[in-house]
């Protein structure tokens, strides 16, 4: 009962403040698949190269997995599962990476206001590198994405009040 009534607090008194436009970027965002939770790759969809990062996100507002190493150019798929018993209108996870150069806290702030957009705002799509759709209790979703240059990189979930709650963590390029 304490997590709902903290959920939708959080859903109905999240911070917005203005923000300028975002510069574009050469760089687009992986596109994001959903599968139920359990469901398996058939046997030949494993691509060859590519390293799965199971992170599992809870009703807590916590990642499993806060820190993620990588090298320049690795193919990586993160594969993001949603464990609770709340309803995904009220608690929604996903999967957002930032570029280097993006203010988390202006993201997550205009993410507030976009829920039409699953959280992730369109004037802010250029600072994105890649991203899931939200999923909802027993649901799991995935990216696959090209690792970028040499850098730390903010990933976070944008569901409001997830980031502030420490919904986030580090990709380290090296």
């Amino acid at each position: 009962m304490y997590k709902q009534w903290i959920a939708a607090i959080l859903i109905t008194s999240a911070p917005v403040v203005g923000l300028a436009q975002a510069k574009p970027s050469a760089e687009k965002p992986a596109p994001a698949t959903q599968k139920p939770a359990g469901e398996k790759p058939a046997a030949g969809a494993a691509a060859k190269g590519v390293r799965t990062v199971e992170i599992v996100g809870t009703d807590d507002m916590k990642y499993s997995v806060t820190t993620i190493a990588a090298k320049p150019g690795e193919q990586l798929r993160v594969r993001l599962t949603a464990k609770g018993a709340m309803p995904k209108i009220a608690m929604a996870h996903n999967f957002v990476l930032l570029a280097k150069a993006a203010d988390a806290a202006k993201f997550v702030n205009a993410a507030a206001m976009a829920r039409a957009t699953e959280f992730v705002p369109a004037e802010m799509k250029a600072q994105v590198l890649a991203s899931t759709t939200l999923a909802g209790a027993g649901e799991t979703v995935e990216v696959t994405f090209k690792v970028p240059t040499a850098g730390t990189y903010t990933f976070l979930c944008s569901f409001p009040g997830h980031f502030q709650a420490g919904m986030k963590g580090t990709l380290t390029v090296k």
